[in-house]
């Protein structure tokens, strides 16, 4: 869509987007921004960036995919610029991927009261007015204050005023309008705007009750439908459908496509988020409340009915099924999902569960076939015998249908859900169906980071715990999915305290299991990691000694060529390494050591985890060599860091990482031997960091300063003016990366100063001089702020 837009403002970039017709099926997101956006405007050679806007993402379905891609575009804003609203606060949602994107936050303001009244002097020109009367300047002035600046409560007021659609004349419905008991939209008056609207657009109970059958089912609608299908999902006559579109025209904000009179689309293609919302509130007073829930039941139950008139698959096919039919076999799971209860109980005494049940297997096994068709088509032949070839009921069918659902993104894992949603309805006492439920959620909020899924998981498994009493056989796997699932939660931005119960659940799972007992050794590794995660979030030393004794009980446990044991190993040498950082203990580091030694051993040139484990030992005899101030212990982490950056070449992700390291042990060798080579060579090494590092990358700033410190050390050395201004460059940088209010900006705040200072010793330059009163006056305010805490 994208490219389209570009295409045809920009015609010479259509060369370009055709070649990536061409080239990107089937190829990564990544891939996609690259040669759908960016190649093309490369081609146009612009002495400025081209603007792309992007409205109401938020709304987009697929937004917490696209925003993270985005950070692929963050070194091309010569090229290419995003201009993005949303409801959300990208950086306070924790939307994820918005740590790695290079963005700046604004506020959308409101319009000025002089933009507001210029608006309704224009407009009410046209607003034909009854018995002569026309708005009067106090009319005006009263609505621009109510507007609160909003332009959608203003086009709103002027569309009501501009149709004449009940017994009411214009300045009649303008009197109700600013006689409203809200002062202005922040405190409810587009909710009275709506309510004020709504009253005289459908004044009598009758006409309100198909109002709240046709919005309701529109809000719930998954895909467009002609006039007579939707008449017949819903139960409306078709002139009462054409009537309610025409006069909802008045609310609604985008333009109807061509096609609109005779077809019925999703409410949320016409009319604006705010509306959808207020007629779904629990507020909404009973006269214009539409709940999902009721609208999705009504159509769920007429999908069903569709589902049990398919053609049985003994006769032949003449004709390809309509289009209501199709709706109805793709989308009854949805609906019936989200509009019927959950309990077994409740569920009975529906009537979808009576239509269910008299849906013949041979039926149930056509509708699975043709679901599976209209979702993957082409690609879903072996899929097909998988999920036909269930022989207890409709459960079975769709327990298989969400497996093969499950692997899909997008649209198609939402079936899989829905499926087992059903399923739970059907049997809500099968453990199984929760723990497919719960696999489902897990694995949807590892592609997209959504705490939201990760909870629905944990609900899922917590439901097959409660299911499995305490003698089931596999009841410690349940408790370990428990934990598992709290585990993700917790590594969700917004989630911190979710390890402590992650940690409850593995102490109650082991408490359940005999000893021996194989998956002894999986509870107590779940239960070391969510202790870790507590502890660094906590800092608690009797956490920290409990992840020590538990990680060595399970390398008690594990064979010697046990194929995770280098892991283990690993995960205990960082809970001794952040023991070694609260006591200094020599004796800690050196078993610190002695793990990472071992872990080396385990990893040998073809593993890909070698140049990790070789950093890590690198890391401990470098704080080793602190310790003893061996040369030898230098000179070892120095070849340990080179043998890493060479398994690291370009364009290896983890290279600066490298290169960060390799420089840090050179510069401790260049403070023991003063030697200008080893200087130069950290110098170079610290350069490189920098240039593979994007702004947006959390590693930049602490490059940034690592080399402005190795270049301070050569100008202490040579004196040379070009080198102390290339520091103080590098020091604006890292306080554009750290903007007020970061943690760390007193100490780069501190270190400008000093910069500063020693040029002004040298150049005696005024301008230095005023930067320095400057940051003096923000690095006391700093300290003062941080003391008061």
């Amino acid at each position: 869509m994208l490219a389209h837009e570009i295409g045809s403002i920009h015609p010479q970039t259509i060369p370009k987007i055709e070649e990536a017709i061409e080239q990107c099926h089937g190829t990564s997101l990544e891939t996609h921004l690259k040669e759908y956006i960016l190649e093309p405007l490369r081609s146009l050679k612009r002495p400025h960036p081209l603007v792309i806007i992007i409205d109401a993402i938020d709304e987009w379905r697929d937004h917490l995919t696209f925003m993270p891609a985005l950070s692929y575009l963050n070194s091309e804003s010569s090229v290419v610029k995003f201009i993005i609203t949303t409801c959300l606060d990208p950086c306070a949602s924790h939307l994820p991927g918005s740590d790695n994107i290079l963005l700046q936050t604004y506020p959308l303001l409101p319009k000025s009261d002089e933009v507001i009244k210029i608006y309704f002097d224009e407009h009410f020109e046209a607003v034909a007015s009854a018995n002569g009367r026309s708005a009067s300047n106090a009319d005006v002035n009263r609505l621009v204050e109510l507007s609160g600046g909003l332009p959608l409560w203003t086009s709103t007021v002027i569309s009501l005023l501009s149709h004449r659609f009940s017994d009411s004349l214009p300045h009649e419905i303008l009197l109700k309008v600013i006689s409203s008991q809200h002062q202005n939209v922040s405190s409810g008056g587009l909710i009275e705007l709506y309510r004020i609207a709504l009253a005289h657009l459908f004044p009598s109970p009758g006409v309100q009750r198909l109002f709240r059958l046709y919005i309701g089912a529109a809000i719930v609608l998954q895909k467009p439908l002609s006039l007579s299908d939707f008449s017949i999902l819903t139960g409306l006559p078709s002139h009462a459908i054409r009537h309610i579109q025409f006069t909802l025209s008045v609310l609604q904000i985008w333009v109807p496509p061509s096609d609109s009179e005779n077809r019925v689309y999703p409410a949320i293609m016409l009319f604006h988020l705010s509306f959808l919302k207020f007629v779904q509130a629990a507020t909404t007073e009973r006269a214009f409340a539409t709940p999902a829930f009721d609208s999705h039941s009504t159509l769920g139950l007429a999908c069903l009915n569709q589902v049990a008139s398919l053609p049985p698959p003994s006769l032949p096919q003449t004709s390809p099924l309509c289009d209501l039919h199709h709706y109805a076999v793709k989308y009854w799971p949805v609906h019936v999902s989200n509009g019927t209860p959950r309990s077994n109980d409740l569920w009975l005494q529906t009537e979808h569960c009576s239509m269910l049940q008299r849906i013949t297997a041979d039926s149930q096994r056509r509708w699975a076939t043709l679901f599976l068709q209209s979702l993957m088509p082409g690609r879903c032949e072996l899929m097909m015998e998988y999920v036909t070839a269930a022989q207890d009921g409709m459960i079975s069918f769709l327990r298989r249908l969400a497996r093969c659902l499950g692997k899909c993104d997008g649209e198609r894992w939402g079936f899989g859900i829905a499926c087992l949603e059903v399923a739970l309805r059907i049997d809500g006492g099968n453990a199984k169906v929760w723990l497919d439920l719960g696999r489902c959620h897990n694995a949807r909020g590892n592609s997209i980071g959504s705490l939201k899924m990760h909870e629905a998981a944990v609900e899922a498994f917590r439901h097959a715990l409660r299911l499995r009493s305490d003698v089931h056989p596999n009841l410690s796997q349940s408790h370990n999915k428990v934990a598992s699932g709290l585990w993700h939660c917790y590594q969700q931005p917004i989630g911190n305290t979710s390890t402590s119960n992650a940690a409850m659940c593995c102490q109650k799972a082991l408490s359940t299991l005999p000893v021996p007992c194989p998956n002894r050794f999986s509870l107590l590794n779940h239960l070391g990691v969510a202790l870790q995660a507590v502890y660094e979030h906590t800092g608690d030393i009797a956490t920290l000694n409990e992840i020590i004794s538990l990680n060595h009980e399970v390398l008690k446990l594990l064979p010697a060529t046990h194929q995770g044991r280098a892991a283990l190993l690993n995960n205990n040498a960082i809970a001794l390494h952040a023991l070694y950082d609260r006591n200094s203990d020599v004796k800690t580091l050196n078993e610190v050591i002695s793990l990472r030694r071992e872990v080396l051993e385990l990893r040998p040139a073809s593993h890909p985890a070698r140049a990790m484990s070789l950093s890590n030992l690198a890391v401990a005899l470098c704080a080793l060599h602190r310790h003893n101030q061996q040369i030898e212990t230098l000179i070892e982490a120095i070849s340990l860091d080179r043998e890493a950056l060479a398994l690291r070449p370009p364009p290896h992700p983890y290279r600066p990482l490298s290169l960060i390291n390799l420089a840090s042990s050179l510069h401790a060798l260049y403070q023991r031997t003063d030697d200008l080579d080893t200087q130069n060579k950290v110098i170079s090494l610290n350069r490189e960091a920098v240039a593979l590092l994007s702004t947006a990358h959390p590693l930049r700033p602490s490059s940034l300063h690592n080399l402005a410190r190795s270049l301070l050390s050569l100008y202490e050395r040579n004196g040379a003016l070009g080198v102390l201004d290339e520091v103080i460059s590098l020091c604006r940088e890292l306080l554009i990366l750290r903007p007020p209010g970061h943690r760390y900006r007193r100490i780069h705040v501190e270190f400008l100063v000093e910069l500063l200072e020693k040029r002004f010793r040298v150049t005696e330059d005024a301008r230095d001089l005023a930067e320095i009163e400057h940051f003096k006056t923000e690095y006391a305010a700093l300290m003062a702020k941080e003391i008061s805490k």
